[in-house]
């Protein structure tokens, strides 16, 4: 994070941190607690779509029992725009099974198609906590630069 000075050349800046102010920033780490004690911390980047992507994640990991990994790995979905464009429809990548693609258009959903592993979809990272090991199970996106390590 760059941290801009209150003032710079007598104006403000809109975007500088101050007392009381709460600056722009999309984002959205979060923890999720089973008995009271940290189990999943995760977190995901990726403007207007963070909020589609920490729910399907986290759908992901609770619902369906994914390895943390694969939560983040999986296909993902985006309905509309972020990163700055101005889509208004439903970006599906490209590993997302035609069969779902060719339904979707079926019933009148407008759909783009992008690459298989789009930077647009955001990152995602995760840390699961095994509540009776202490094990800790992380996982970062193949979609940008992080990875998981553990010592």
């Amino acid at each position: 994070m760059v941290i801009q000075p209150a003032r710079e050349h007598g104006s403000r800046q809109p975007n500088c941190l101050e007392p009381g102010k709460r600056t722009f920033h999309t984002l959205i780490p979060a923890m999720r607690c089973k008995n009271d004690e940290p189990y999943l911390c995760y977190g995901t980047m990726g403007g207007e779509g963070q909020p589609q992507t920490q729910a399907a994640m986290v759908t992901r990991l609770v619902d369906f029992d994914y390895d943390v990994q694969q939560a983040i790995e999986t296909p993902r979905w985006l309905m509309g725009p972020t990163w700055g464009t101005d889509a208004r429809d439903l970006s599906l990548e490209g590993r997302i099974d035609d069969d779902v693609v060719e339904e979707l258009a079926e019933r009148g959903q407008p759909t783009t198609v992008l690459d298989d592993w789009d930077d647009n979809m955001g990152h995602a990272q995760a840390i699961r906590i095994d509540p009776e090991t202490g094990y800790l199970e992380g996982g970062a996106d193949p979609r940008g630069d992080g990875s998981a390590q553990g010592f």
